[in-house]
């Protein structure tokens, strides 16, 4: 369907070119990387010490393993892989920690080497020798302050994130880990915990927040004690470093905090709470692969909203601190899932965090090396597992509106989830198409259902079927009214003038045409609409706006639509 730059995945070959690649995925991107810490607050958006809206980009890196060592230090020298995060334009780590290695003493205080052997890794000591010969023989918890100190020289801000206690693959219901009360869950242990981690990087400006815990889950779950216990660790960890932004996650594998439409929180301090979330394809099992897939879309998006993104509503930021899919691409119930998690995301504009930067385990599931296909990096953690992804996601790691992004007029970009990329027109005499949204065309979506284009008297209207869209000054027919549609909210559909009903499209060059709806009845489970699945976004920032006196191409367009020769 899009036409995938080829030069891309060939040049994304490696920590020492992806600064190349960086440059090919972000040439038309504006991105803020990191400034002015602390941060804070503001409403439902995370700002710096100025007040400008700094929006968390940030990837996962597992570091709460059997072996208590961030991954992929065998692989590579721990400060490659703090460059190539920046490089590949995350602005941000949630860097994972088991509480028993800050609470157990014998524990924390092994060497990695120690670690390492008592595991059988014996071949990976050699490895982490070659590419990291000074952590080999820290303690596995000096290993971890070495790896945020890593990560802060190379300007990464750091989401410290409490992920499991006991050591090991998170979750399930039944491992112990779950919940306040739980085998290995005490809860008072936790806040010494979380006490100890705040104080220890009190110092390291680069420590933005810390995410008190994980997927609370299992059959301990309710939500008294996590009224009780959320609010204790939250106010421990302020005490302790009042700086850092104190993130919440909600209960059933943190994808659910509906219980705070009627409850809020209770603290003592403000302008540092934010909450979070995890959604996965897998998280609803086949749905988007068993079910028609603009109603598994629509049934998702519902429950996210009403379970967790209304806190923006409430005046909290919302972190989606675990979502990805299946790199590969053969996934059909994450390609899906995916076309519709892009459109929430950039439609309601919240910070985030991919699962995952992993190409590889030291050791997970008695497996030695397992490939992590939801990795951005390959098994050897020097190659870019899928470019083309990398350039997908970009559209939603900078803002499209917030404190200090009042670049113009509120209005309108058209996006197209499926590709990463927003409708622009190069003139009134070329087809509109898909490129880069910072060159997106600025519209208005009138209440009378017209997209009309802003600075000029021009607005969008279907032609003839599988032909390219016009823009025409003539926008009273039916022809240029454009409903939103189906379960997903994302067909954007009109009517032609023989009555036939149409839906926004992509063509295999990127132009934008109508074609014959996709998907509507929901007993069709083998269809994809993900070429016609767009979102009405709203923005703030400076786009392709051109002025309403070029009078010229105006002039020059009227005639050439009058002889219908118009393409």
């Amino acid at each position: 369907m899009w036409r995938s730059p080829s030069s891309s995945s060939s040049l994304c070959i490696s920590f020492y070119s992806i600064h190349l690649c960086t440059l090919l995925l972000f040439i038309n991107q504006h991105f803020v990387v990191v400034s002015s810490q602390p941060l804070y607050t503001n409403s439902r958006w995370i700002v710096n010490s100025t007040g400008q809206r700094v929006k968390l980009a940030c990837v996962n890196w597992v570091s709460h393993m059997d072996v208590m060592l961030a991954e992929g230090l065998n692989q590579q020298p721990v400060n490659a892989i703090s460059k190539a995060i920046i490089n590949m334009g995350f602005n941000c780590v949630r860097l994972t920690w088991p509480l028993f290695l800050f609470t157990n003493d014998s524990l924390g205080s092994i060497t990695v080497r120690q670690s390492f052997k008592n595991l059988g890794l014996f071949s990976s000591i050699v490895d982490l020798q070659a590419n990291n010969p000074f952590i080999v023989d820290l303690s596995v918890l000096d290993a971890y302050k070495a790896v945020v100190a890593s990560l802060a020289k190379n300007n990464v801000m750091i989401i410290l994130d409490n992920h499991i206690s006991k050591p090991g693959w998170c979750c399930s219901r039944f491992d112990g880990n779950g919940f306040f009360g739980d085998q290995y869950f005490d809860p008072h242990l936790w806040i010494q915990g979380l006490t100890k981690v705040a104080t220890t990087f009190k110092a390291i400006t680069n420590v933005v927040g810390m995410s008190l815990r994980n997927e609370l889950r299992g059959p301990l779950q309710n939500v008294d004690d996590w009224y009780r216990y959320m609010q204790k660790g939250a106010e421990a960890v302020h005490a302790a470093n009042s700086d850092i932004l104190i993130i919440l996650s909600g209960l059933s594998f943190d994808k659910d905090l509906s219980f705070l439409h009627q409850r809020p929180m209770n603290l003592t301090f403000s302008g540092k709470l934010v909450f979070e979330i995890h959604r996965y394809g897998f998280t609803d099992g086949d749905t988007w692969s068993g079910k028609n897939a603009n109603q598994a879309c629509g049934e998702v998006l519902n429950e996210m909203v009403s379970k967790g993104a209304f806190v923006l509503e409430q005046g909290y930021p919302l972190f989606v601190s675990e979502f990805g899919v299946d790199q590969r691409g053969t996934n059909v119930n994450d390609n899906r899932y995916f076309n519709c998690f892009l459109g929430l995301a950039a439609e309601l504009d919240f910070d985030w965090a991919l699962w995952t930067l992993v190409g590889s385990y030291y050791l997970r599931d008695g497996i030695v090396g397992l490939n992590e296909y939801y990795g951005v990096l390959d098994w050897n953690w020097l190659d870019i597992r899928n470019a083309s992804f990398l350039q997908r996601i970009s559209v939603i790691r900078t803002p499209f509106q917030g404190p200090g992004y009042t670049e113009t007029h509120p209005h309108k970009v058209i996006f197209h989830p499926m590709t990463g990329l927003c409708i622009q027109r190069t003139s009134l005499l070329q087809p509109l198409e898909l490129g880069a949204c910072s060159e997106a065309e600025a519209w208005g979506y009138a209440p009378a259902k017209t997209l009309t284009v802003i600075g000029n008297y021009f607005c969008l209207q279907a032609d003839k079927l599988g032909q390219p869209v016009k823009l025409n000054m003539v926008c009273n027919d039916d022809s240029s009214k454009w409903d939103i549609i189906s379960d997903s909210k994302m067909h954007l559909s009109s009517t032609l003038q023989d009555a036939t009903s149409v839906c926004l499209d992509v063509d295999p060059n990127n132009v934008i045409v109508t074609q014959t709806c996709k998907c509507l009845r929901t007993n069709d489970t083998t269809c994809d609409p993900g070429s016609q699945w767009f979102k009405i976004i709203d923005s703030t920032r400076a786009t392709n706006i051109k002025s309403s006196l070029q009078i010229k191409p105006i002039i020059h367009f009227l005639v050439r639509n009058f002889f219908g020769s118009y393409i």
